[in-house]
């Protein structure tokens, strides 16, 4: 009888570690997979930070030549009336 107790008792004990370790595993890749994630949106922070850069000087060189057309045209314009 005391060795059916015991037996119970070691497979209970070892059950539980079992399920301990278990829960141990999955905390440590839910901790992997937030700092996973966390890593991926600060890259695409950045990403997007420089692609705001690009558009912003993509942009101003745009108007700068759109203002010498603009210029151009009215001197053209302003040639044709007179």
């Amino acid at each position: 009888m005391v060795e059916i107790l015991a037996a119970v008792a070691g497979a209970s004990i070892s059950v539980a570690a079992m399920g301990a370790m278990g829960f141990t595993r999955r905390s440590d890749e839910a901790r992997d997979a937030v700092i996973r994630l966390t890593e991926a949106v600060e890259h695409i922070a950045t990403q997007l930070s420089v692609l705001h850069e690009d558009i912003k000087i993509d942009r101003k060189e745009t108007y700068t030549r759109i203002g010498s057309v603009e210029q151009r045209v009215s001197r053209l314009e302003g040639k044709s009336r007179a």
